[in-house]
C-alpha cells in the first residue's frame, strides 16, 4: 500500500481540539489554581518554619486524659513541647504520661507533667493557673480542650443540665483563660487556642446546651483575639465535625445521667489523631478561625448563611429523624 494510501485510511488524531479544549481550561482555571497553590506552599513553608520553634514550648492540655485531648497530648510531646496534662481523672492522666513516656521521640523530649482540673470549680481555677504556670514559669500555649455534651430535647432537660454543661464549657474554660492571661500579657507571647465545635457555628436539634456553649465560646473567643493582638498574643478557636471519641457515650442526658450510646455519626467521624494533627499545623499557621470537618458539615454552615430556610428545614427533617432514633 502507498504511503499516501496509508495516510488517507489513518483516523484524524484530533489534538487541534484538544490543544483548543486544553487552552480554554487554562485560561480560566490558571487565574484561580495558580494563587490557591501558591496559597498552599506559602502555608506549608510557614508551617514548617514554625514547627521548629516548638521544642521546649509550654503546652497546658485540659482534657486531657482521653480523646482528642490525649491525642493531642501526644502530637504536642513528640514535637518537643513541654506537656501539661489537665483533667479530672488523675488515674487517667497518669496513664497518658506513662504512654507518653514509651514514645519514641526524635530529638529532645521533656516528661509531662500531671494536673488535676475540675472546670466546673470555678472558685478553685486561679490557683490551678498559678500552679501550672510556676512549673515552667509561664504558658506558652494554652488549649482548652475540656468538655462535656448532652443528647436531650430542650423541653425535658432539667435546667440544672444546662447550667452544667455551660459551666464546664463556657465559664469554666473562660475562668481558666482570665487566669491564664495575665502572665502571657507580661510576657508579651501566648497561643491561646479554644476546642469548639461545628455546633458553635450551627446549632442542631437535640444539642441545645452544649450547642449554646461552644456559640459562646465562640464569640467570647472572636472577641479576646481582637482585644488582645495589640499585645503580642493570638487566638485561635477550632471548629471540629464529628470525632471517633468517647464524647458521646459520656454526654449527659435530660436528667443529667451518662447518655451511655455511640452515636452513628460519631462512630463514623475522623479520628482524634487526625484532627490532632489538623489542629497543630492550623496552629502553626496561625490560623484564626478553623473549621475541621468533612464536606457535609461544611456546606451546612454555608447554608446557614447562604438559604437559612432549606437549613431551616433540613434541621427539622433531622429533628424528627433523631426522635425516631432515641
Amino acid at each position: 500500500m502507498a504511503y499516501d494510501t496509508v495516510g488517507k485510511c489513518t483516523a484524524p488524531s484530533g489534538n487541534g481540539d484538544w490543544n483548543i479544549l486544553y487552552w480554554i481550561l487554562g485560561t480560566i482555571c490558571m487565574p484561580v489554581a495558580l494563587p490557591l497553590v501558591l496559597l498552599n506552599l506559602w502555608r506549608r513553608s510557614l508551617v514548617a518554619k514554625q514547627r521548629k520553634c516548638l521544642p521546649g514550648k509550654v503546652v497546658l492540655i485540659t482534657g486531657a486524659s482521653s480523646g482528642l485531648g490525649e491525642a493531642l497530648a501526644h502530637v504536642f510531646y513528640k514535637a518537643g513541647c513541654k506537656v501539661i496534662l489537665a483533667a479530672r481523672r488523675t488515674d487517667e492522666l497518669e496513664r497518658v504520661k506513662k504512654d507518653l513516656l514509651a514514645l519514641e521521640v526524635v530529638g529532645t523530649a521533656h516528661p509531662p507533667t500531671v494536673l488535676p482540673l475540675d472546670l466546673a470549680e470555678l472558685n478553685a481555677i486561679p490557683k490551678f493557673a498559678n500552679d501550672a504556670i510556676a512549673i515552667h514559669n509561664g504558658i506558652d500555649i494554652l488549649i482548652n480542650n475540656g468538655g462535656i455534651s448532652v443528647r436531650a430535647e430542650a423541653i425535658t432537660t432539667a435546667l440544672d443540665v444546662d447550667l452544667k454543661v455551660m459551666t464546664v464549657n463556657y465559664f469554666g474554660t473562660v475562668a481558666l483563660t482570665k487566669a491564664i492571661l495575665p502572665s502571657m500579657v507580661k510576657r508579651q507571647t501566648g497561643h491561646i487556642c479554644f476546642i469548639s465545635s461545628v455546633q458553635g457555628k450551627i446549632a442542631l436539634p437535640y444539642r441545645s446546651a452544649y450547642s449554646a456553649s461552644k456559640h459562646a465560646l465562640q464569640a467570647f473567643s472572636d472577641s479576646l483575639r481582637a482585644e488582645v493582638a495589640s499585645k503580642g498574643l493570638k487566638v485561635t478557636c477550632f471548629s471540629p465535625g464529628y470525632i471517633k471519641t468517647q464524647l458521646s457515650m459520656n454526654a449527659l442526658t435530660a436528667s443529667g445521667e451518662k447518655h451511655g450510646k455511640m452515636d452513628k455519626a460519631t462512630s463514623k467521624g475522623m479520628s482524634a489523631e487526625e484532627c490532632a494533627t489538623n489542629i497543630l499545623k492550623s496552629l502553626l499557621a496561625n490560623e484564626k478561625d478553623v473549621i475541621i470537618s468533612d464536606l457535609q458539615a461544611k456546606v451546612g454552615f454555608w447554608l446557614r448563611f447562604v438559604c437559612p430556610p432549606l437549613y431551616f428545614w433540613i434541621m427539622e427533617k433531622r429533628a424528627l429523624s433523631t426522635a425516631k432514633e432515641e
